[in-house]
């Protein structure tokens, strides 16, 4: 028998899905072990194998590639638990992290934010001034040298940075994409004088124009590898001692995984690890169910995370945005809040009731666990609401407190604001679910899209229990909870149905249309190098895919817009049909009539991404019918709706339902691992993979 397993660990939970060839599906849930998220890792994977009813040797020895969803990098970048990195820069150009292209005062933040100038101020220097060393050395906008690398004085730059305590180089100097063979000799010298020291070049990590963003992200690599090798290593070697003989692979961003071995050479593409697993999930199960629109929501213990799938692939972007500094990271667009089961709620000075971003986490976690806890979060509320049931939360596996959680909402909630314990609870749930549903409007609307066209998917161990009240907000089709085995682990089976994808690009600007052989020159190039670091990961594929694009933009504009190439070798109309394409790109997202084809097209960036698909594709199991219609295994007051108030509720045991079973709302199902909310005026449907279908009463 042969395995995979996918495992994704997040702040208050590590979840865990196996399959096999055959298609046998199993999950786990345990809660994570911050800072030492591997010892969560392992247990999980012990508790896989007790699923499976087999030793975790056995499982192990079986496994042909376990894909993990990780923090390290994300968390590295967000607490400053950073490697000391030294940087290598070209000689007058010192000075361009500091000055940030004046980007520093409203990258990545609101406007509300951007407009109050006199608040908004440049995030701290990524490397300190006396650890950034300029390097006499040029090459031109051509590729051109013209002033030779100064071999003596980048040596002694190195020996000065070693005795100032660097535990990593990044190297970033002037067109460096255009010709890397100063960057090349440098790490020569750097590994010459440091043997085993970690180097990060520009031209391997961003080989991208524009000389900020290429640095910030190749600094940003540096210091986040060292730290990723050092969890990565010892997690590998904690699994071979345990017997798995096949690979570990790491998820990217982008969507994609590469082997753990690979990953640090590039970790700056894991800051999104753990937060794609779902939205690769969602594109997996679309496929299956026939939905080409989606809204990905996954609201865990600690936060709320939303994607979207269009057209059957995920929205994805080429960068973005860490701290205030652009980062040249293709990703999968994931936004995210604060605001999951373990978010807490808290009464400010001024009498107003928030939930999150703070998080409970999984230590002390929410005070119905009973360990520490007293400020009430999320978790705490769908108790005292009825939704939970605390004798059968992850599968009666964890005992859960009324009395503590209503104590929690009393002191921290109630009596501040003058309101009964029920009724405070009522209130946070109502914002929990609004400024949920207000993401989500975000995410959809400014990329250009109506809620009204897309299915929603939620997922997570919170999210089945608050989908039905911010999907209705937001007026989408339905609403698709996808359960059988992958309830609460949804992000972990997307991890395990993921394939290897690795993206190669170069910057090369030129006005359009360029010569055709020098158009599939560039990508044959960066297709070359795709398939060298595919054969590097020794990794069996049942085939392999390149999918291209190029970054064009009107002539004199600023920004590029990202344009997939759909002719490998595109003659002149193809190259019309590719400016009609960008130009139907560039409408959809500034508006009708917003283009200019009079000023011309410039082509900047070639991108490349090698999609390697591995042979097994984990799929949720068929569901078994039943002639016997749904029986509820109990009934108790809950409290569903706030404008509704209490009321009697269905309560279903998921693992009795079958095929084509439908539920009137009011009503909640427990699954093994979360619990279904379903509200009066919706009814759930079974579909033919065991997810819980919601409609409501308009569709």
């Amino acid at each position: 028998m042969t395995y995979v397993i996918g495992i994704d660990i997040g702040g208050t939970f590590t979840d865990a899905f196996v399959a096999d060839e055959s298609g046998r599906v199993a999950a786990a849930k345990t809660p994570s072990t911050p800072p030492d998220f591997a010892h969560g890792f392992l247990q999980v994977v012990d508790d896989l194998a007790d699923s499976l009813g087999i030793p975790t040797r056995s499982l192990l020895e079986q496994t042909d590639y376990i894909v993990h969803g990780t923090t390290t990098t994300l968390n590295a970048l967000v607490t400053g638990d950073v490697a000391r990195v030294g940087f290598l820069t070209t000689a007058g150009h010192a000075d361009s992290i500091t000055i940030m292209n004046l980007e520093g005062r409203y990258a990545g933040l609101g406007a509300d934010k951007i407009q109050d100038m006199v608040r908004t101020n440049k995030p701290q220097p990524l490397v300190p001034p006396h650890l950034i060393h300029e390097i006499d050395e040029r090459v031109d906008y051509k590729g051109t040298v013209v002033v030779r690398l100064d071999e003596a004085a980048t040596r002694e730059s190195v020996r000065a940075l070693l005795a100032e305590g660097v535990e990593a180089f990044a190297v970033s100097f002037l067109w460096s994409f255009l010709n890397p063979v100063h960057e090349q000799r440098a790490r020569e010298i750097i590994q010459e004088e440091a043997p085993g020291r970690y180097v990060a070049l520009s031209s391997d990590v961003s080989p991208r124009i524009r000389e900020f963003s290429r640095s910030v992200t190749t600094i940003m690599n540096t210091q986040v590898g060292p730290r990723l090798r050092a969890y990565l290593e010892p997690l590998e070697a904690s699994l071979r001692d345990r017997g798995l003989r096949g690979s570990l692979l790491v998820m990217q961003g982008s969507g994609g995984c590469v082997t753990a071995e690979d990953a640090p050479a590039r970790a700056i593409t894991t800051i999104g690890s753990v937060l794609t697993g779902g939205v690769v999930g969602c594109t997996r199960l679309a496929d299956e169910l026939g939905h080409r629109n989606v809204i990905s929501t996954d609201m865990g213990g600690t936060t709320f995370l939303t994607g979207l799938v269009v057209d059957g692939e995920p929205v994805s972007s080429t960068s973005t945005v860490l701290n205030q500094y652009q980062v040249n990271v293709p990703m999968v667009d994931v936004h995210t809040i604060g605001a999951g089961g373990g978010a807490i709620a808290w009464v400010d000075a001024g009498g107003n009731l928030h939930v999150g971003p703070r998080s409970a986490g999984a230590r002390p976690g929410p005070a119905c666990y009973g360990e520490g806890g007293t400020e009430p979060t999320v978790t705490d509320v769908d108790l005292v609401l009825g939704i939970v049931n605390p004798d059968n939360f992850l599968g009666g596996k964890k005992k859960l407190h009324r009395h503590l959680a209503e104590e929690a909402i009393r002191v921290k909630i109630a009596e501040p604001l003058g309101m009964s314990v029920e009724s405070a609870a009522a209130a946070v749930y109502a914002i929990q679910n609004a400024q949920t549903a207000d993401l989500v409007r975000k995410v959809v609307v400014t990329s250009g899209r109506d809620p009204r066209d897309f299915v929603l998917y939620a997922f997570g161990g919170a999210g089945p229990m608050h989908c039905a009240a911010y999907a209705a907000d937001l007026e989408v089709q339905q609403v698709v909870v996808p359960l059988g085995t992958a309830a609460a682990v949804f992000s972990a089976y997307g991890l395990a149905a993921s394939d290897i994808a690795l993206t190669a690009e170069m910057s090369q600007p030129s006005n359009f249309p360029p010569a055709a052989d020098e158009f599939t020159g560039v990508f044959e190039e960066l297709d070359r190098e795709l398939d060298a670091r595919l054969a590097a990961q020794e990794l069996k594929f049942a085939s392999v895919i390149h999918n291209r694009e190029v970054d064009m933009r009107y002539t004199m504009q600023l920004a590029e817009v990202t344009t997939p190439v759909l002719e490998e070798v595109p003659d002149l109309p193809g190259m019309d049909r590719l400016a009609a394409q960008f130009g139907d790109q560039y409408e959809r997202l500034y508006g009708k009539g917003a283009g200019f084809a009079d000023a011309g097209l410039q082509l900047i960036t070639y991108r490349t991404r090698a999609i390697g698909v591995l042979p097994i594709r984990p799929r949720l199991n068929e569901a078994s019918r039943s002639p016997e219609p749904p029986a509820p295994g109990s009934h108790r007051q809950v409290l569903l709706d706030p404008l509704t108030g209490w009321e009697e509720a269905a309560i279903y045991d998921y693992t009795a339902l079958a095929r084509d079973h439908e539920i009137p709302g009011p009503a909640v199902v427990e699954a093994p691992t979360t619990t279904v909310a379903i509200p009066r005026g919706c009814r759930a449907v079974v579909d033919r993979l065991g997810n819980l279908v919601i409609h409501y009463a308009s569709n």
